[in-house]
């Protein structure tokens, strides 16, 4: 069987996890490369055997022997790369968020509707073996109705400058950034129920926090503390047409004891919590039971998830069939991220 012919944009942080997955999956091989930095893409294509190397991503996507992307650039390009992607015949998995507007997120489907190529965002919470796991035991039934959920990614220092704190580049903070993976993750195992309006509170009180000492913490490539245009922390209340509802909460910068990840989902027949990690709240015979389920990781596995996320995409762009995150779900997300900072501007609630 012919291999899936690899084209990747971008060549930062994240494009490592793309690489190597697709090293690692036999029914793919990366072909080419490209970034604007042209010694970062040389590195990324004679690590990963790239016969091509690009600095403008419409060459790559001139090249035949590219039948997929992955898009791992600045958020304000992924739509623009999306739609020259699939226009070029290319099957596309884009790095969340798909754009920076709702109107980008409906030019990216419409693209994707018009052709025959499958695209895929890169929600890859949703592909974690924990989630997919407590997806099964909803479908089943387990928890009954699920009509609540909590979710927190507060990071006490937690700003990677560069591109991500700068708005004009990333369209915002942490809602955008690490908050996206939350919302969707929760919003999907809740069954992705029509979203019926958002209330939010974004704020701007801390600054990169540049000054700490002692206290390590993740920096973009292109750190540069002088530039910070976007938020520290927001919340927002999102309510569903089936009288759902979800509670968020995401911070880079924060006076916070420690770090924080939780995700909790509420049900009338039981509950579970995916972060920290995997625990069942069951009801049997009159008693409340914290069940814990014989798995090889209760926490997120982060390299395993992105592995099945990779694995689906080239089997998706190979077989034709609909992604577990396809484009409509991109573009619902993007609804909301930008309903919870339209809600903190006008500071009313917005209706979807």
């Amino acid at each position: 069987m012919k291999k899936l012919g690899i084209g990747v944009i971008g060549t930062g942080s994240i494009s490592e996890s793309h690489l190597n997955a697709y090293a690692a999956n036999k029914d793919a091989t990366i072909v080419a490369v490209c970034d604007l930095n042209r010694k970062r893409a040389d590195k990324a294509a004679a690590k990963y055997g790239a016969a091509s190397v690009y600095t403008n991503y419409h060459d790559l996507l001139a090249n035949p022997e590219v039948e997929a992307v992955s898009i791992c650039t600045w958020n304000h390009t992924h739509a623009e790369i999306a739609i020259a992607a699939v226009k070029a015949g290319k099957h596309v998995l884009v790095e969340k968020p798909l754009s920076m507007t709702v109107e980008e997120a409906e030019a990216v489907r419409e693209a994707v509707r018009s052709s025959d190529r499958i695209l895929q965002v890169g929600f890859v919470r949703r592909y974690d073996a924990n989630a997919q796991l407590a997806k099964r035991f909803t479908e089943q039934g387990e928890f009954g109705e699920l009509y609540y959920a909590k979710a927190s990614l507060i990071r006490r220092l937690g700003n990677p400058g560069g591109w991500f704190a700068d708005k004009e580049r990333s369209g915002g903070g942490p809602l955008i950034d690490i908050g996206v993976h939350v919302i969707d993750l929760s919003w999907y195992l809740m069954g992705r129920p029509k979203v019926k309006s958002v209330s939010g509170n974004v704020y701007n009180k801390l600054g990169n926090r540049s000054n700490v000492k002692g206290l390590s913490f993740y920096q973009a490539a292109d750190y540069d503390a002088s530039r910070n245009t976007v938020e520290d922390l927001a919340n927002a209340l999102i309510r569903f047409e089936n009288g759902a509802s979800l509670l968020v909460e995401v911070s880079y910068a924060l006076h916070a004891k420690s770090d924080e990840s939780a995700v909790r989902l509420y049900g009338t027949k039981g509950g579970f919590e995916i972060d920290p990690e995997l625990t069942i709240v069951s009801e049997r015979h009159d008693t409340i039971l914290n069940v814990t389920p014989q798995v090889d990781s209760l926490k997120f596995n982060f390299q395993q998830a992105f592995q099945s996320e990779i694995d689906s995409f080239v089997a998706s762009a190979t077989t034709g069939t609909e992604p577990l995150s396809p484009v409509e779900d991109g573009l619902t997300m993007m609804r909301i991220l930008r309903a919870i900072y339209e809600s903190a501007e006008q500071g009313k609630e917005i209706e979807l």
